[in-house]
């Protein structure tokens, strides 16, 4: 009976609701026939489209005025149904529902087939949506990886290769070979060749060590296929068609006079040769610095800036293309032989000709001179061409010889017959970080509680120090301890290349294996382009992990530092006491500094604050930005007057500081007219101070009439402030902009984690007159839960 009178309640629907119905399940014949309609109908169509038709209208959509965002929203909460982030800043909700469509189809946590919306036989999901997706995260043991780079998925991959900005690994697990070498070659695909900048780890508190190697060296743009490629078939297509064309550019540059039919063999030498894919040219490679230092079978690489004087050591397999753990390289030319049938012709002419001229050693084996020789001829085809690049760079940097300037032209080149191989060739190692920058490598990377170890420190330590690309690097907790030093050597060796990008660096951990401040200053002597600097330690080590190391010696004390180009520079101590001495190095050599943050650090000495205020004004000069948080600063009335008077200061937080602690009623009026005399000061931030309702009301008068200060922002969370005490303000704060007549330019204010919710009524009253004025930042805090958690912990 109820559902009947519900039945005839309802309005019947109206004929363009009924037509609308009918073409949005016709689109795919009237798709073009839509795009074409005037605007006022089509606004009425695009609600009902399913998620594809929505997504390929939204170009027509805009040229006719419409915009399809509200419809993104409410197919977010209708199928998401969850609430976003209260930090995140949503632009567009086309491109978070289609990305967020995208991972969670991928993952198997959303049913298309649930939702009339999502379900069309006529599109794939993932590939309607992979255009869109910018970041993208892999979960547990890499499932998401092992759909992609399935065959029936490449052009999803394609086209994640050119969208995917941001890769993010969670709370990884094992997984099988085979899911690693997929890995492998996804890394490959989307770095580089891809548009991957931004790579973070996080949450992997027994890492796989060597999962986690492969990551980070696939991020610094080390690539050895011949640990995951055994067949010609599975070569990277990106590798072997710039090698190819590189190859025939010589070709036709360089030797118009060979013959076409040469070609052939070089199209061949270049699928087989190893060092065509590593490098996408055709360069042979030396063992160079190890990248390794790595226990537990990850790859290892070694340095040497001598170049060696070995031949090739090429080893022919049976039937397919073979890769020793060395480095060096051995294949079959037997399928290229019977495509190219000139081609074991031209390598015993060339085989003759070193024979004679070289003296080169004697084989045991007529497998293993074809193949060096089938290397020699390969090599030959790009020397002069690399030769020729080589002497320009030489002639520009003033450096010694680089490995691939030892291969001299031949004397003559216009023809096989008259080819000449090299007298030192060298032997094919493992590609080096030096070399690797033919290869994209991220510019950000991230790793987040993943338990790094000492030999996984060294190893990261050696990729630091050559990714000149690098522009951010963020570690934190990760147990660093004494690999703290192989990251730092690492940061060193880097600053020698004059093209180090490198200018953002965040170190936090949970214990400090070394003092905050020394810390710092060797960072800042180490890299002095830096521009952010975060170090943060919650405690210190214990006195068996603090005992001096060999390589504490490394650490300055006291010493110059360089002239930096810092401009934020971020300390939480854990819990050290304020060292001025050893911060005025820092800020000496730190003329550009805008930003400064102290946290957590005991103040032993009285005088210390002062020397610190002191500093800051004679060599700080631009410093705009200054936070204090969980510092005493409850003795120190007088210097946080002068904090706050401060012409220069824009930003000044104190935030926990204790502030209010012991101020008696004329401190806060003098702290008032100094701040209502300030009229550089544009934002204070006082959380966790013990404002109360009566201190936050007499706060208001900075915004008087007479006041000169551009207070914009104002930050009074965590301060005990109760209803009837917020309503006091607001009121106050109407009555001045009554006064102005104008708008107060107060624009921002936080109120989180306050007794708000002991009066419902008259906070809402409260948060009605202030957001007349101002923004309202502000949670749904339960106080009396905060306060009975707070007495069961004491």
């Amino acid at each position: 009976m109820k559902s009947g009178q519900e039945a005839a309640d309802r309005k019947p629907p109206s004929l363009f609701e009924l037509s609308g119905a009918v073409v949005s399940s016709a689109m795919g014949h009237l798709e073009r026939e839509v795009w074409a309609l005037p605007g006022p109908i089509l606004q009425g169509i695009l609600p009902l489209l399913n998620v594809y038709y929505l997504e390929r209208i939204e170009e027509t959509a805009v040229k006719k005025g419409l915009s399809t965002q509200p419809i993104w929203c409410k197919l977010w909460f209708n199928i998401m149904k969850t609430r976003p982030s209260r930090l995140e800043s949503i632009k567009c909700w086309r491109k978070k529902f289609l990305e967020t469509f995208f991972s969670n189809v991928l993952r198997g946590t959303l049913d298309v087939s649930s939702y009339p919306q999502l379900n069309d036989p006529s599109f794939l999901p993932l590939l309607h949506t992979s255009r869109h997706v910018t970041q993208l995260t892999v979960y547990n043991m890499l499932e998401g990886v092992s759909e992609l780079m399935a065959k029936h998925n490449r052009k999803v991959l394609e086209n994640l290769a050119t969208s995917l900005r941001s890769l993010t690994f969670r709370h990884l697990l094992s997984c099988s070979l085979s899911t690693k070498q997929q890995l492998r070659l996804f890394l490959h695909r989307l770095i580089h060749h891809g548009a991957v900048s931004h790579l973070s780890m996080y949450s992997w508190p027994e890492p796989d060590p060597v999962l986690l190697a492969l990551i980070l060296k696939l991020s610094a743009g080390i690539w050895h296929p011949h640990k995951t490629l055994r067949s010609q078939e599975n070569l990277c297509h990106l590798c072997r068609e710039k090698s190819l064309d590189q190859t025939q550019k010589l070709d036709q540059g360089n030797h118009p006079a060979l013959a076409s039919n040469q070609l052939v063999h070089r199209s061949s030498a270049a699928q087989c040769s190893d060092r065509n894919v590593r490098n996408k040219k055709i360069l042979p490679t030396v063992p160079q610095k190890s990248v390794s230092g790595f226990e537990g079978g990850a790859e290892s690489t070694e340095s040497g800036t001598e170049t060696l004087k070995h031949p090739v050591d090429c080893r022919l397999s049976n039937n397919s293309e073979t890769y020793d753990e060395g480095g060096s390289s051995s294949f079959s030319p037997a399928k290229a032989s019977q495509d190219s049938p000139t081609l074991g012709t031209t390598q015993k002419r060339c085989k003759t000709e070193r024979t004679t001229k070289h003296s080169c050693p004697q084989r045991t084996s007529e497998a293993d001179t074809e193949s060096e020789d089938l290397y020699d001829f390969v090599f030959a085809i790009a020397r002069e061409e690399k030769d020729k690049l080589q002497y320009s760079k030489r002639r520009n940097t003033g450096r010694g010889m680089s490995p691939a300037s030892c291969f001299s032209p031949p004397s003559d080149a216009a023809s096989s017959t008259n080819m000449v191989c090299t007298e030192k060739v060298h032997p094919v190692g493992l590609i080096s970080p030096n070399t690797t920058g033919h290869f994209h490598c991220v510019s950000t990377l991230e790793i987040f509680s993943i338990s790094l170890t000492r030999n996984t420190c060294q190893m990261l330590g050696n990729l630091l120090s050559s990714w000149v690309s690098l522009e951010k690097l963020v570690l934190s907790l990760n147990g660093l301890g004494p690999g703290i030093f192989s990251i730092l050597s690492g940061l060193r060796s880097l600053s020698h290349h004059d093209n180090y990008c490198l200018r953002v660096v965040r170190i936090s951990d949970m214990f400090s294996h070394v003092p905050c401040m020394n810390l710092v200053q060797s960072i800042l002597s180490a890299v002095p382009l830096l521009q952010t600097l975060l170090v943060s330690f919650d405690l210190k080590a214990s006195a068996d992990c603090n005992r001096p190391d060999e390589s504490l010696g490394s650490l300055p004390l006291e010493e110059e530092i360089p002239e930096s180009h810092l401009e934020q520079l971020e300390i939480r101590f854990p819990r050290e006491p304020l060292q001025t001495r050893l911060l005025v190095p820092v800020l000496k050599a730190s003329r550009s500094l805008q930003s400064l943050s102290l946290d957590s650090v005991a103040i032993s000495c009285p005088q210390e604050v002062g020397l610190l205020l002191h500093a800051l004004k004679e060599h700080s000069p631009n410093l705009k930005k200054l936070s204090f948080h969980d510092v005493n600063l409850s003795c120190h009335s007088e210097e946080v007057l002068s904090l706050l008077q401060d012409p220069i200061l824009q930003e000044i937080t104190f935030s926990f500081c204790r502030l209010f602690e012991n101020c008696t009623a004329e401190l806060l009026s003098e702290i008032i007219n100094v701040v209502k005399k300030n009229s550089s000061l544009k934002s204070l931030k006082l959380p966790g101070n013990r404002l109360g309702n009566h201190r936050l009301v007499a706060l208001a008068d900075i915004f008087a009439e007479d006041s000169l200060s551009s207070i914009c922002h104002l930050d009074v969370s965590s301060n005990c402030i109760k209803p009837d005490g917020l309503l006091e303000f607001a009121k106050k704060l109407e009555s001045y902009a009554a006064q102005r007549g104008e708008q107060i330019k107060f624009t921002k204010l936080c109120l989180y984690q306050n007794w708000l919710d002991q009066d419902i009524v008259t906070t809402q009253e409260a948060l009605w007159r202030l957001k007349a004025m101002c923004n309202i930042v502000s949670d749904t805090w339960d106080s009396s839960q905060a306060f009975a958690d707070y007495i069961s912990v004491m």
